[in-house]
């Protein structure tokens, strides 16, 4: 069957109000004055959605929202720009999150989930639009799980963030062992990197792991191979004014680039170059990159296939085992399916 659906994006839709601080953290007073708020459709699986839509990418996104203004919002915003959006209403709400933002572009968000934690839609939600899609991007709601335990057994290549997982909390290794790429932000970790990276590498199926750590760039490691520290990218022109949404872009061009049979480290440097252009507008989302533009700019980059090290160890192979698919693990997704999409997605690396 031919996949008419590059990428299916599942949950992570919500609604961010973006305030403008002078500086983090706050000072404790009564009531501070603080220019317009703004609000944008926003969230981690809203950001992929758009910026593979973006890109190109014939792209479904679904997910769960309620009945409320902030529910309408969304579905206006993705008919507006033509997002193929797939959603089912819950009485909680929608997601919904509070954004500080410095001039600088530093941010925190107060996060509302809304959602209990025990919903479980149904499972025809996804797996509908699976049956035609070519790639899953899972967000970590509590509900994800399943779907990325589906996307696998179908033999789907699957990606997951995990945004700032600590290496330990036990809710996030169903996703960070669970899928074929995985994204992580290093600024709650407890362990050093490399320890990190290895322990999914051994315990899951991840064929590549990315570790996105802001101003400082972002590591690769690549199943079989060391890990790449790849340098952050400086756009002229464009200076840093929010970071709200900039890992979302890298995820996006990360994907695009794989699923052109790119290699994981142009995959790397073009999330870099992706995420460093949303950053030059206020808001989340709103400096989505398009394929011409990001062609032009990762032209303007040095691209150099380094060999791969990591970062305050030897250089050679991270010392792990083939992933599970491989090793016809059960629940492992280990049939002709999984095994050809993890080949794929191996061959692509480096």
């Amino acid at each position: 069957m031919v996949s008419s659906i590059d990428v299916l994006v599942v949950g992570g839709a919500g609604v961010d109000h973006i305030v403008r601080v002078k500086r983090l953290p706050l000072p404790v007073v009564d009531s501070m004055i603080v220019p317009p708020i703004l609000t944008f459709v926003g969230h981690s699986g809203n950001g992929v959605a758009l910026g593979c839509h973006r890109l190109g990418h014939p792209t479904v996104f679904v997910d769960v929202i309620g009945d409320d203004p902030e529910g309408r919002m969304i579905l206006e915003r993705y008919a507006e720009i033509g997002l193929d959006f797939r959603a089912v209403h819950h009485p909680s709400g929608t997601r919904r999150s509070v954004n500080l933002v410095t001039p600088d572009g530093q941010r925190m968000s107060l996060y509302d989930p809304r959602h209990p934690f025990d919903m479980q839609p149904d499972a025809s939600l996804w797996l509908e639009p699976m049956a035609q899609a070519r790639h899953v991007h899972v967000s970590i709601m509590n509900w994800g799980r399943h779907a990325l335990r589906d996307a696998v057994a179908e033999g789907l290549s699957t990606s997951v963030d995990l945004h700032d997982w600590d290496g330990e909390n036990d809710y996030h290794r169903d996703f960070a062992y669970g899928a074929d790429l995985v994204f992580v932000s290093a600024t709650a970790f407890i362990h050093e990197v490399g320890q990190i990276i290895e322990d999914i590498l051994k315990k899951g199926r991840a064929s590549a792991v990315i570790v996105l750590e802001g101003s400082r760039g972002s590591r690769l490691a690549v199943r079989g191979e060391g890990i790449r520290d790849i340098e952050p990218v400086t756009l002229a022109d464009l200076p840093a004014i929010d970071c709200n949404g900039a890992g979302d872009s890298y995820v996006a061009a990360f994907l695009h680039t794989v699923l052109s049979r790119g290699s994981y480290h142009r995959a790397a440097m073009a999330g870099s170059v992706a995420g460093a252009y949303a950053c030059a507008t206020l808001g989340t989302h709103t400096n989505l990159i398009d394929e011409p533009t990001l062609v032009r700019l990762l032209g303007e980059q040095t691209i150099t296939e380094q060999p791969p090290r990591c970062r305050g160890q030897a250089p050679g192979a991270l010392n792990v085992p083939p992933p599970p698919a491989a090793r016809g693990l059960p629940g492992a997704g280990g049939g002709p399916a999984a095994l050809e999409a993890g080949r794929l997605l191996a061959d692509r690396g480096g």
